[in-house]
């Protein structure tokens, strides 16, 4: 499942491409039909994310320009949350860099990073105008612009919401470390303490309740514990609130960062130089995670890029001991018992 730093950089490519443009709205696979004509015609006024839902605002073209006065509560919100499987796709006209596809399948992590018109671009047509390529597989929102096309497929939640079911929406969801409170609103670091302090639960299933927290997934989850030498089934109650507001402190420097590269890197320059076995696919049968910036000459390569997440039974960075493995709520939890101890 994409982490909160994906979807945010999600939000800011569908801003880019589409924000001012009145968009042709539809299901190819017809079962957002309905919302899809909610939609059609109307104008990307707002690209949002909270945690690991996305959402993007639509307004009457009537309402949208100089001397027009549209109200927020007009506005029409496209409400949607990858989950496991959900992936937007991404193709142009030549005439932008777009991103090809930003989610699924699980074993990437983030997108791949700005690739001028993506497989499946059609070519530009100076004489009729641009034509997007056909969808591919079972598309539930397609959104076409002047320049670029955006397919999502395969996701958890799709639904057109008002600003009220939007606000509520967000109500229930935990502060997120990448966003910035708006004014007015509770300190988000206060707020995670506050909801880490109150539950008797091990402190590595509230990282991954979005009530607590928005945003936070496996790789985060495991990586900021053990940065905060944090036993992962130590009770929220127990965790001191200054260890929680370093915690907390850490998810935002991580979080914004992976939104800034689209890659998760959480090792320490000075913890990268151990040696240790590569994490790929190979005879040991290791699965290799892959980030978007493996080709850069200038990455940190994903074999040094985290301290224990898909690392069970290699040594720890710091201290040598093997990273251990168990299921947590039907998640994996890795973690170190020395350093975590």
């Amino acid at each position: 499942m994409p982490e909160g730093h994906t979807v945010h950089r999600l939000a800011r490519a569908l801003g880019e491409l589409f924000t001012g443009e009145a968009l042709a709205v539809s299901s190819p696979q017809g079962r957002f039909a309905a919302g899809a004509d909610l939609l059609d015609g109307r104008v990307l006024v707002a690209s949002e994310a909270w945690g690991k839902q996305l959402f993007l605002g639509f307004a009457d073209p009537t309402l949208v320009g100089p001397g027009t006065a549209g109200r927020p509560e007009d506005v029409r919100w496209l409400r949607v949350h990858l989950g496991l499987y959900g992936a937007w796709t991404f193709a142009g006209d030549g005439s932008t860099a777009v991103v090809h596809a930003i989610g699924a399948p699980r074993r990437r992590i983030g997108e791949r990073e700005t690739v001028p018109a993506g497989p499946g671009a059609a070519e530009p047509a100076p004489d009729d105008g641009w034509s997007p390529p056909r969808p591919r597989g079972a598309v539930r929102v397609r959104l076409v612009g002047s320049h670029a096309v955006a397919d999502l497929t395969g996701p958890t939640a799709c639904e057109v919401v008002t600003a009220e079911e939007k606000r509520a929406v967000e109500d229930r969801l935990g502060p997120d470390p990448v966003r910035d409170a708006a004014p007015g609103e509770d300190d988000p670091r206060e707020d995670f303490v506050a909801g880490v302090r109150r539950s008797r639960s091990a402190v590595g299933l509230l990282l991954m309740n979005q009530d607590v927290v928005a945003g936070v997934g496996n790789i985060y989850r495991a990586e900021s514990l053990f940065r905060a030498r944090l036993d992962p089934m130590r009770p929220g109650r127990d965790v001191p609130a200054e260890v929680l507001r370093t915690l907390w402190d850490d998810l935002v420097v991580l979080m914004r960062d992976g939104t800034q590269t689209g890659a998760i890197v959480t090792t320490r320059p000075e913890d990268r130089d151990r040696p240790a076995p590569d994490v790929a696919d190979g005879p040991d049968g290791r699965r290799r995670v892959r980030q978007n910036t493996d080709d850069a000459p200038d990455a940190v390569p994903a074999a040094e890029a985290f301290y224990v997440y898909h690392r069970d039974g290699l040594p720890c960075r710091v201290c040598g001991a093997p990273v251990l493995l168990k299921e947590l709520a039907g998640r994996n939890l890795y973690w170190c018992g020395v350093c975590q101890a």
